[in-house]
């Protein structure tokens, strides 16, 4: 539908663009497949991931990918683990790492473990705590500064300190670690972060605990993956 202004879909349109998208889509996959058989990997490789990945370098990883594969074009999105799996269920994203309490697992899709680690308590150089080891119930008075409640990244310390018999009051929620990192800067709470990952803040201070919070790094993928997607599962291995 035309107007002096604008182009805009009519209804039908509308109706027809889902299927005309999968036709395109097809052909994608179809000339990447081929070219596959040819020994040559094509096409795209969307990629999805937490921001606190740490059982695999991404970097490194996407660098070695576009030097074996050259002709693949490749993207990356950063996303909260719930968004990515459902990224992957509907073909948006090819591959995503995701972060999950350890006894939760990705649902629609295919998947790998890649391997678990400990939170920590992160805060600032003046805090009675800080560089020292601790229990959970020693931090029951604190402020904390998390993740949304029910994201997958909150789940894992909201189960730990329950489990703990602590009842914790988290008045900051935020999207991101740097976000969380800059509250802790400030004074403002204790944020929870991946042992792995905090070292990349050398100004703050990691609290060890004894009765840590932990998560499990998952790498997934859909059900059936393209040439640039399989290569890339090759790459991060077992």
């Amino acid at each position: 539908e035309r107007t002096s202004r604008r182009v805009r879909l009519t209804s039908a349109g509308e109706a027809f663009l889902p299927a005309a998208r999968e036709c395109l889509e097809a052909a994608d996959r179809a000339r990447a497949e081929v070219a596959a058989a040819a020994g040559e990997i094509r096409g795209r490789l969307a990629v999805g991931a937490i921001p606190t990945v740490t059982a695999v370098d991404l970097p490194v990883a996407l660098r070695d990918y576009r030097r074996r594969h050259p002709h693949v074009r490749i993207t990356l999105t950063s996303a909260g683990s719930e968004a990515l799996v459902e990224r992957v269920r509907q073909g948006g994203v090819d591959v995503a790492f995701l972060g999950l309490p350890p006894r939760a697992e990705p649902k629609g899709v295919r998947s790998r473990r890649l391997g678990g680690g400990e939170l920590v308590a992160v805060v600032p150089p003046d805090h009675p705590l800080a560089g020292q080891e601790a229990e959970l119930r020693s931090l029951a008075d604190e402020s904390f500064i998390d993740f949304r409640a029910g994201a997958a990244g909150r789940a894992q310390s909201d189960e730990a300190f329950a489990a703990a018999g602590v009842r914790r009051e988290v008045p900051f929620e935020v999207s991101s670690a740097e976000l969380m990192v800059d509250l802790v800067r400030q004074g403002l709470g204790v944020g929870m972060l991946p042992a792995a990952y905090a070292p990349r803040f050398p100004d703050l201070r990691a609290i060890r605990l004894r009765d840590a919070p932990t998560r499990v790094e998952h790498l997934i993928w859909d059900n059936r993956p393209s040439p640039a997607a399989a290569a890339f599962l090759d790459l991060i291995g077992p």
